[in-house]
């Protein structure tokens, strides 16, 4: 390996003092790194000097009010994630307690840093994410009165705007123990008894604003129960107490499908499979059921743990049916004896064929990697798929491309028909290529069957558009 790599060893063999000038000279103009070889030096005098350092930072984040652009955003992170992990990696290990402290403090900085930043990316969140989990080490090692802890906590979970101490609760239950639980409870049912008016600090306009938009006049009251119910069952699945969470759903909650999913695998888990498969028959399921694989799922290890094996099965098959969903139809042909999966397949198969949604029976297809069906299904139906559909057509063009190139062509086709058809400018460029693409594969098809052949299909084109300049500009002259 050259001597002019870097890496720690030749970087070593510099000496400390050319190093040091080196940091020097490299930290001049940069505020980042010189903010970081501070706090380097204060780590070595110590987890209270680092601790007094971090804390100034945060300080200075919280009042900061400048909105950070995209020029700034990679540093602006890179400056968050360095205060976590000093937090963590250089204070926690010798004084939780202070790190604990300035992690909740670092938490506590995040509305003022989602109201200056643009985080569509995630990326900001996921400093914040990150961070809360470290509470899950340093709480438990931390010496934290707990009474104090569950105000604390409290407040946190009440003012929760942006999300920043999800997981709060379950994360600090060591540090919390029993008293810590029994004040949380206390302070949720003084907020719970507490007259609207008196527990909501929010300005009487924005109530009126909300509830102008709101078809629901009762929105403060509602979400004052919806509060107390989340945190009651954030505390209920620290303390492991199953019975305590169901408790915050009411009957008509128990009734919504999605909610029974959730009940019955809890249910499920303590061995209630009976009681857990009548919630489950008693769900609404009229209609769009919103999260339907959720309550198919709970229904089926519901069954399976009854050994309903059978009807087990037949669930599976029927959604499979009713949707062309892989999920149901791999661990239906799982459980089957060989051979006979193989006969399943082949009706599913044939199902998928004659399938209503010509665009999902395709999608299931590609999905299975079965593009002989596939291309079949398009030489068969090509006149009910949805050339809008580029995300499922365009992979389809290339998987199928290859083997099945007359499939391709009229996937191909189809993309080129919508774009000009509805006069879709942006896609142009796009269908410039597919026609380039559609040229391409005509030296490998050899028989257009009852299709237009490349030829012919391009001087329709050009009859049927020829007003459309800014496509034809577009197009090859070898397409």
């Amino acid at each position: 390996m050259s001597k002019k790599t870097l890496n720690h060893a030749n970087l070593s063999a510099l000496g400390q003092d050319r190093l040091a000038d080196l940091l020097l000279e490299v930290s001049t103009g940069s505020a980042d790194i010189k903010r970081r070889l501070r706090l380097e030096l204060s780590h070595d005098l110590g987890p209270a000097e680092l601790g007094r350092d971090v804390r100034k930072r945060l300080v200075s984040l919280r009042r900061s009010t400048s909105f950070v652009g995209w020029r700034k955003r990679k540093a602006f992170i890179k400056d968050l994630q360095t205060q976590v992990d000093m937090i963590t990696d250089k204070i926690g290990p010798t004084d939780p307690t202070l790190a604990f402290d300035l992690l909740w403090q670092f938490l506590e900085i995040a509305p003022s840093v989602y109201e200056r930043t643009d985080d569509s990316r995630g990326d900001i969140g996921d400093v914040f994410r990150g961070a809360i989990l470290a509470f899950d080490d340093i709480a438990e090692r931390a010496l934290l009165d707990p009474t104090i802890l569950a105000s604390r906590v409290w407040n946190a979970v009440f003012d929760n705007g942006y999300g920043e101490f999800d997981g709060i609760i379950g994360l600090v239950s060591p540090a919390l123990g029993d008293a810590g639980f029994a004040h949380l409870k206390k302070l949720v049912a003084a907020y719970a008894d507490a007259p609207l008016d008196d527990v909501d600090d929010e300005h009487e306009a924005f109530h009126f604003l909300r509830e102008l938009r709101s078809t629901n006049s009762n929105y403060r009251a509602d979400q004052k129960a919806q509060r107390i119910k989340m945190v009651l069952q954030d505390i209920a699945t620290a303390e492991g107490d199953t019975g305590a969470y169901i408790a915050q759903y009411s009957p008509a909650d128990l009734t919504r499908p999605d909610i029974a999913a959730e009940v019955a695998h809890l249910m499920l888990a303590e061995g209630k499979s009976k009681e857990a498969l009548a919630l489950l028959e008693a769900a609404d399921l009229e209609g769009r059921v919103f999260r339907q694989q959720d309550w198919d799922d709970a229904f089926i290890a519901c069954l399976t743990t009854l050994n309903r094996l059978d009807d087990a099965q037949n669930h599976r098959w029927t959604r499979f049916c009713e949707t062309l969903n892989t999920s149901y139809l791999r661990p239906y042909l799982k459980a089957l004896p060989d051979f006979e999966d193989i006969e399943a397949e082949d009706r599913a198969r044939a199902h998928a064929l004659e399938f209503p949604e010509a665009m999902t029976a395709l999608r299931f297809l590609l999905e299975w990697s079965d593009h002989s069906s596939a291309a079949a299904l398009i030489l068969k139906r090509i006149d009910e798929l949805d050339g809008n559909r580029y995300e499922i057509l365009t992979p389809a063009t290339e998987a199928l491309r290859d083997r099945h190139p007359l499939a391709s062509v009229l996937l191909w086709r189809a993309m080129i028909n919508y774009a000009l058809h509805e006069g879709r400018a942006t896609r142009y460029g796009h269908a410039a290529d597919h026609l380039a693409d559609c040229g391409l594969a005509d030296a490998q098809i050899t028989d257009y069957g009852d299709f237009p052949t490349h030829q012919s299909y391009l001087q329709a084109l050009e009859t049927r558009h020829e007003r459309k300049t800014s496509f034809w500009s577009k197009v090859s002259p070898a397409s």
